[in-house]
């Protein structure tokens, strides 16, 4: 079993805490000393008390899936002998109101496209990676939301 540390710090800066007018804008700290600028989604938040250009936790959410998917692929065609180039998603995530009416990310669509250094898999190969990518990843295997990639 491993635990994974994160630390998300934050001060009132500007704004009137009472009022609800106050900013949003934090710090996400992870045990290797990355630190990124996080804030509420400019969606949800309007600036100036959120930070557009910082990182909110549904793009973090977002991201994870896309990671976790993509580290799971690139292992799994090494094993089966294809050599990987590049790798980019543009993944998005859907926002919906579930049965209670609560909003949630119900969906996550990805969209990798791989170049391969010599020959790269045949489609259906690519479909079997893939999906063995989606069995494989953590993030995935620990959420309820859909989560599909697009080829």
């Amino acid at each position: 079993m491993t635990t994974h540390d994160a630390t998300v710090s934050w001060c009132v800066t500007s704004g009137d805490f009472a009022r609800g007018s106050y900013n949003r804008a934090h710090q996400w700290e992870f045990d290797g000393g990355a630190t990124c600028l996080a804030a509420a989604s400019p969606h949800v938040v309007p600036p100036p008390m959120s930070d557009p250009s910082a990182i909110d936790p549904e793009e973090a959410f977002v991201a994870a899936i896309a990671s976790c998917h993509m580290l799971w692929f690139l292992d799994i065609a090494r094993r089966a002998g294809y050599v990987a180039a590049t790798y980019r998603d543009h993944a998005k995530g859907q926002m919906t109101a579930n049965e209670a009416g609560k909003l949630w990310l119900s969906r996550v669509d990805l969209r990798p496209r791989i170049t391969w250094t010599g020959e790269g898999p045949a489609q259906q190969a690519l479909r079997a990676l893939h999906h063995e990518a989606h069995e494989n990843c953590y993030i995935a295997n620990s959420i309820r939301t859909v989560i599909e990639v697009h080829l």
